[in-house]
């Protein structure tokens, strides 16, 4: 597994990467300032007091409170990302690594959309739970890993084996495999705790679960 992580890491910065990674790198960008001039508008109309210096006190202390929410956010805004590059960065990986395996169907843009949403959703609410557990030192540390390291590894996985299996071969395989893919999902849960690297998350997700994919389908893990 690590040497999957290992080669995943190093996929992203390789040349035939080069074009999915800026439009990737770039969409992910523009989502996080779209979510940051939301938050702040939104906050700048909820606070609103009859005291300036109340109000500038407010206001800074919103300003610290949207960043720790946008970090909150990479998560399913990285999702909704991967479901635009999955079929992109899986075929390079496989192109490169696994030229004589078959080759990946792409999924449906629709029905890929539709289930990165529905993941999105899910990963909102379960980390605005976690997030409510900021006062709580150390839970909230690990509630953000175990949350994450289950829902991006079941998602990622997923997304990855759904191009060479039917549905429910991947739920039987995930089933059969889970301590695998909440392992994997746990090392994407620790790229994504890494700021600015973690921009890069739909990338090194995708690449490092088509690698796991192979690895556990090969008996290798």
């Amino acid at each position: 597994m690590i040497r999957a992580a290992r080669t995943a890491f190093n996929d992203i910065w390789s040349p035939p990467f080069r074009s999915v990674f800026w439009k990737a790198l770039g969409l992910t960008v523009l989502l996080l300032v779209v979510a940051w001039i939301g938050l702040n508008g939104l906050l700048s109309v909820v606070l609103v007091v009859p005291y300036p210096w109340l109000e500038t006190l407010i206001a800074f202390v919103a300003g610290f409170g949207s960043i720790i929410m946008l970090a909150f956010l990479i998560a399913p805004i990285t999702a909704l990302i991967a479901s635009l590059f999955l079929d992109d960065v899986a075929d390079v990986v496989e192109d490169t690594h696994y030229p004589l395996d078959p080759a990946g169907h792409p999924l449906p843009m629709g029905a890929a959309m539709v289930q990165a949403a529905k993941f999105a959703l899910v990963v909102v609410g379960v980390n605005i739970g976690v997030l409510l557990l900021a006062l709580l030192p150390g839970i909230n540390f690990i509630a953000f890993f175990v949350a994450n390291g289950y829902l991006l590894g079941r998602e990622y996985f997923e997304l990855a084996a759904l191009r060479h299996m039917t549905v429910e071969d991947v739920a039987e395989l995930r089933r059969a495999k889970g301590a695998q893919v909440f392992l994997g999902g746990l090392i994407i849960a620790g790229f994504l705790a890494v700021p600015l690297l973690n921009l890069l998350t739909p990338l090194f997700a995708t690449a490092f679960m088509v690698h796991l994919v192979k690895a556990i389908r090969a008996g290798r893990v």
